[in-house]
């Protein structure tokens, strides 16, 4: 280190172009840095989804769900697989470990999906990839409207005109759609038409198959030309399908398709729809963003894409946003942004204020931004976004630490320089002096960060990106330190240096002085009052309780709605307006929106009995009264519990709900028991058990037990004796099922747009069990047999939907936890379930979600916290080349966490991971003080000064670097702690830590450690003049 600082103030020129690079290269990593709201948690997943209309949710199992589960066993890298099967859509989510590709764990897939058509029956349906978007990647929301325009024709414009154009903009993969109607060409047949003209379902179908192709004829080659022979017989409007022949009447008149019922543009069977505001349905896109963009510039380009697309749609159609990610984005980089600042200009007083020197305080102050700037193009390499996490944790306090005991060891060195020493070779001999400790000190604050390094899954994604920036930031601020600060000091102070102690100084010598001696005069009493407080901060450690991180206000609620399997849609629809009513009614809220069943790309496995309802607040200043979010969320439950009784309310928030969702697939709370077996009513049962016994745990609210049943099927089971009889095919009766709901027999293209051509039975002859039992199936000779003949037609009660984990049936029972810690209420409710609910053999339980990241992420840190522990001690024994010294200042470890919990106990927070990182950041401060405090010590010691006069002087002369640190440190998180902006819940706990436990650990490296120090240095000289007197004697 020595040769390294000649070297920087050999070459200075060198170093300030290395400024000057730094400048243009962060300034220029800042314009292209990823912005977020919070780091993109989603998991290395492939989504495989196979839409099956026909399906019930155990046939979807057992034909799609199962043989694509099986063929993606066995792929590598693959850590575990999870499934939902429902009516008609199979969800297959394929886990992957985070150091495989995402293209190369989707190219895997694909790679076996072949494997898993073929041991799906014929016409059951194709598996396909999902999007390659994250789980947060629906960034933008819009509606589309238009006075006088129907459902269909507003879902077409936006299918056709919009989502196309969407798709081509930058970092935009998939631009769903929810709601509206989806139009087709559909022949509405009459069931007494076809038995009238003799005329059998499947000659209809046949007919228009056969009716709807083009075909070629290669070229006709005349004299010197060749021309193209085509022949055209395709579809292009309903009056081609009405005038299709479909067979001869026994008079040899044409039978027409618009002789068996009327052909109409008609909505196809919908599985989901969007209402707003209690005004009725509306038609909605979802703008989803690429993995690994940057969610601010791609929204930011869609709005300037939909600008241009407005003014080539037809008149009187708007496009108006619903969603807007960077709303959230822009108030939470502003209170990052705030907090730093106002870090940035409460460290630079301090250091003005404490270091006696303007030019001193200016110039190390400059630490703050070059450190930034080369964090900032460590961050564009690294591909990590700017957000909440990465940025949030920053203390400009640790950038600025090395700088400080730099420049004030520079200051005080020139203030003693004698006439005739060049302050070059002073400012030399006073940089190499704190050069060992500076690099130490940050480079065990560097060390202490390795076990945030270490988290895997959700946890790591969340916190490593931090703890990288911070170690960029670090690493820039070590070589700022011991190059920069010096080279500067040789330009800024060629003159002579008057020593000046501030007023703020000299009262906290004065008053330092005596109670140092005091400890010094008593230093097993100090020794064991230091003791007695960590012994009684450890009796505060079980009543912090724990949770995974606070919870970020996003500014909207989103109340997840689940009613009675099987209500149909118009049942849903009326039920969305009453509660968008009801809540529309609260002051604080500003507009109220719902998607109900899933999108066009079921990324989303939904039913019609589940709805997510989005409810946008105003600004809280515009809030009539003062409450919490908490207690709003309690009025709207009762509220709509009070006017839309009989069905289960869930709340969340957009970004918390896909996160809980990427965390477990198809779980929207914080916590899931999920069970597993094989009998799904004994999984229900089981479920109910649980979900009862939970609900009467303090904490709990929105208990529910995933619904698995309650389904209303109607059966038609095929008589194969039946069909023998009549000549008939098991086919021939299966599309007539399937005309019920619209079979579809083709498309019809107009232009660049695509339509089903489907065949449906009219409304009369599918209302009702009657009218399906006396639809009429016909054979090839013109004969017709009730479908009672030929099938039994029943219904039954059956499964609504069954989750898969790891090749196992699984139910969970979702729980959201309100006014405790996340860990003590799972300790309650785990107790209790394992005390009250027995589970016959081959069923167990497991408890994910949230604490499921939380166990994950404390029980690693119980392993990597230790060893890093160990690996500071050997640091410390390698500075000091003594183990007493290393072992001493290890002690602040321990002692520093006193404040802290304090600190959080009082301000009545859990223990959360992001009060972890503030530990960690907290014990490397506690270990640069303690060592920068000792090194002097142990110098004066060296240079002959006597023990007592050593530990006060030595301790007296390091009182103002180590209370630089400690304040420059706790300032800049000053405003973290006491912030209200958004996302100041996840920065708290982590800046309140800081905080409060460098009040203790400050105390305790001025105070306690050098009474300890003395009083293991007496005892070593002791046993040393022992050991003399008996070798004399």
């Amino acid at each position: 280190m020595h040769s390294f600082i000649d070297w920087a103030l050999r070459y200075r020129a060198i170093v300030l172009l290395g400024i000057l690079l730094t400048i243009v290269f962060g300034v220029y990593s800042l314009q292209q840095l990823p912005i977020d709201a919070v780091p993109d948690i989603t998991p290395n997943q492939v989504l495989v989804l196979t839409r099956a209309p026909s399906l019930s949710p155990i046939e979807v199992e057992q034909f799609l769900t199962f043989p694509i589960e099986n063929a993606m066993t066995g792929l590598p890298g693959v850590e575990r697989i999870q499934s939902v099967s429902k009516n008609g859509l199979s969800y297959v989510a394929v886990y992957f470990r985070e150091n495989v590709e995402t293209y190369f764990a989707r190219r895997l897939v694909m790679e076996r999906l072949p494997q898993a058509r073929e041991n799906i029956p014929a016409g059951m349906g194709s598996p396909e990839m999902g999007p390659i978007a994250t789980g947060l990647g629906e960034v933008y929301q819009f509606k589309v409207s238009g006075a006088g325009r129907s459902l269909m024709e507003l879902r077409s414009i936006l299918d056709w005109e919009i989502a196309p154009k969407l798709r081509s903009v930058p970092g935009i993969v998939e631009v769903n759609t929810h709601g509206g109607a989806l139009k087709a060409y559909e022949v509405q047949v009459d069931s007494e038409k076809l038995v009238a003209y003799h005329v059998s379902l499947e000659k209809l179908i046949s007919s228009l198959e056969k009716n709807n192709a083009n075909a070629g004829g290669a070229y006709l080659e005349r004299m010197e030309q060749q021309s193209l022979v085509r022949g055209e017989a395709l579809i292009t409007s309903l009056a081609d399908i009405e005038r299709i022949v479909v067979g001869v009447s026994p008079t040899g008149t044409p039978i027409l398709v618009s002789n068996l019922g009327e052909v109409r543009f008609a909505p196809m069977v919908r599985q989901g729809f969007a209402t707003q505001d209690g005004k009725g349905e509306i038609v909605v896109g979802v703008a989803m963003m690429l993995i690994g963009e940057n969610s601010r510039v791609v929204v930011d380009r869609v709005k300037q894409k939909l600008i241009t697309i407005q003014k080539s749609l037809p008149p009187g159609v708007r496009v108006e946003p619903l969603y807007d990610r960077t709303e959230l984005v822009r108030r939470t980089i502003g209170t990052v942004s705030r907090n730093l600042l106002e870090g940035g200009l409460l460290v630079v007083a301090v250091l003005l204020l404490l270091l006696g020197s303007f030019k001193g305080g200016v110039m190390v102050s400059l630490a703050i931004p070059l450190s930034m700037l080369a964090a900032f193009t460590g961050m564009v390499q690294a591909n990590i976004s700017g957000n909440l996490m990465s940025l949030g944790a920053i203390d400009f306090g640790l950038v600025v630490d090395g700088s400080v005991v730099m420049v004030e060891n520079i200051l005080r060195r020139l203030g003693h320089r004698k006439p005739g020493e060049e302050s070059l070779d002073v400012i030399r001999h006073a940089a190499q002096e704190v050069a060992r400790p500076t690099f130490f000190g940050i480079l065990i604050i560097v060390l202490v960060y390795i076990p945030i390094l270490t988290l895997r899954g959700v946890e790591g994604k969340m916190f490593r990106p931090m703890a990288i920036t911070l170690l960029f930031a670090l690493a820039a601020s070590l070589v700022i330190a011991l190059a920069v600060m010096p080279v500067l000091s040789s330009y800024v102070f060629r003159k002579q240096v008057v020593e000046k102690e501030t007023w703020l100084m000299r009262k906290a010598g004065a008053a330092y002085g005596p109670m140092l001696r005091r400890t010094l005069r008593f230093p097993l009493v100090t020794a064991g009052l230091a003791a007695l407080a960590f012994v009684v901060t450890l009796a505060i450690v079980p009543r912090l309780g724990a949770e995974f991180i606070p919870t970020l206000d996003e500014g909207s609620i989103v109340v997840m709605m689940y009613r009675v399997p099987g209500i149909s849609v118009a049942e849903s629809l009326h039920g969305n307006e009453i509660i968008e009513n009801v809540l529309r009614e609260f002051p604080e809220v500003q507009t109220v929106y719902c998607r109900t069943g899933r999108p066009e790309v079921a990324t989303d496995p939904m039913a019609i009995d589940q709805s997510d309802v989005y409810v946008f607040l105003k600004p809280a200043s515009e809030w009539p009264r003062k409450r919490t979010k908490e207690d709003l969320i309690s009025s709207m439950k009762a509220k709509l519990e009070e006017h839309a009784p009989g069905a289960g309310y869930s709340f969340s928030q957009p970004i918390q709900m896909r996160m809980q969702e990427l965390m477990e697939a198809g779980v929207r709370s914080d916590i899931a028991v999920k069970l597993y077996g094989d009998d799904l009513n004994i999984l229900r049962q089981k479920a109910d058990q649980i979900a009862a016994v939970v609900q009467r745990v303090p904490g709990a609210a929105d208990v529910r037990a995933e619904r698995v049943a309650g389904l209303p099927y109607l059966r038609i089971r095929i008589k194969r004796d039946a069909l023998a009889r009549h000549d008939l095919d098991a086919a021939d009766v299966l599309n007539t099922v399937e005309a019920i709901g619209g079979k579809a027999v083709g498309q019809v293209v107009e232009g660049n747009k695509r339509f089903v051509m489907q065949i449906r039975f009219d409304e009369a002859h599918r209302s009702s069990i009657d009218a399906i039992r006396n639809l009429m199936v016909g054979d090839n000779e013109g004969h017709f047999i009730p479908m009672a003949q030929l099938a039994d037609v029943f219904e039954e009660s059956g499964p609504a939907q069954i989750s898969r984990e790891n090749a196992q049936r699984r139910i969970s029972v979702e729980v959201n936890v309100r006014g405790r810690d996340l860990a003590g209420f799972v300790s309650e409710a785990s107790r209790l379930v394992a005390a009250k609910v027995k589970l016959p053999a081959g069923y167990s339980i497991e408890w994910g979600g949230k604490f499921e990241q939380l166990d994950s992420a404390s029980r690693r840190l119980a392993i990597t916290v230790p060893i890093v522990l160990l690996l500071i001690f050997v640091l410390l024994y390698l500075n000091f080349g003594s183990a007493v010294p290393a072992l001493l200042i290890s002690l602040n470890v321990p002692l520093a966490a006193v404040g802290g919990i304090l600190a959080l106990y009082l301000r009545q927070m859990p223990f959360s991971i992001s009060a972890g990182v503030g530990f960690i950041a907290l014990f490397g401060i506690a270990v640069l003080n303690g060592i920068v405090l000792l090194t002097n010590v142990i110098a004066m010691r060296k240079g002959g000064a006597p023990l007592a006069e050593a530990v006060e002087a030595g301790a007296r002369a390091r009182l103002r670097p180590v209370m630089m640190t400690a304040l420059v440190a706790s300032l800049g998180f000053f405003p973290m702690a006491f912030s209200h902006g958004a996302g100041a819940e996840v920065q708290r706990p982590l800046a309140t830590v800081v905080i409060g436990g460098l009040v203790s650990s400050t105390a305790l490296t001025l105070l306690v450690l050098p009474a300890i120090y003395m009083m293991s240095e007496k005892r070593r000289e002791a046993r040393g003049k022992g050991a003399a007197e008996t070798v004399q004697g």
